[in-house]
């Protein structure tokens, strides 16, 4: 069996709304914990009490993602500032000359 060779590179990663799409999936998690708290007693009669501490646990888990989220937008916006501010002076990322002697 032959090895697989890629036949063409791969495309750039796509960027969205990624802020805006982890606080909308947190607030919608923490909406349906919050509609399902007036039926605590039928999901613990029923044995889907999960299901509430699960919609918790969403809006959760969503806030450290927002947190980490807006932490990397804001780094990829200063690493785009700091690249289009530094003249590129020939020298590669370690400070030697691109030239080999």
């Amino acid at each position: 069996m032959a090895k697989w060779t890629p036949k063409h590179e791969a495309p750039e990663p796509l960027e969205g709304p990624v802020v805006a799409t982890i606080t909308g999936g947190t607030i919608l998690w923490f909406v349906l914990f919050l509609v399902q708290l007036p039926f605590y007693g039928w999901f613990d009669d029923h044995g889907h009490l999960w299901w509430v501490w699960t919609c918790l646990a969403g809006a959760g888990l969503g806030l450290i993602g927002i947190w980490y989220v807006r932490g990397r937008d804001a780094a990829i916006k200063r690493a785009a500032a700091s690249g289009a501010s530094a003249p590129d002076s020939g020298t590669d990322h370690k400070g030697t000359s691109g030239a080999t002697a």
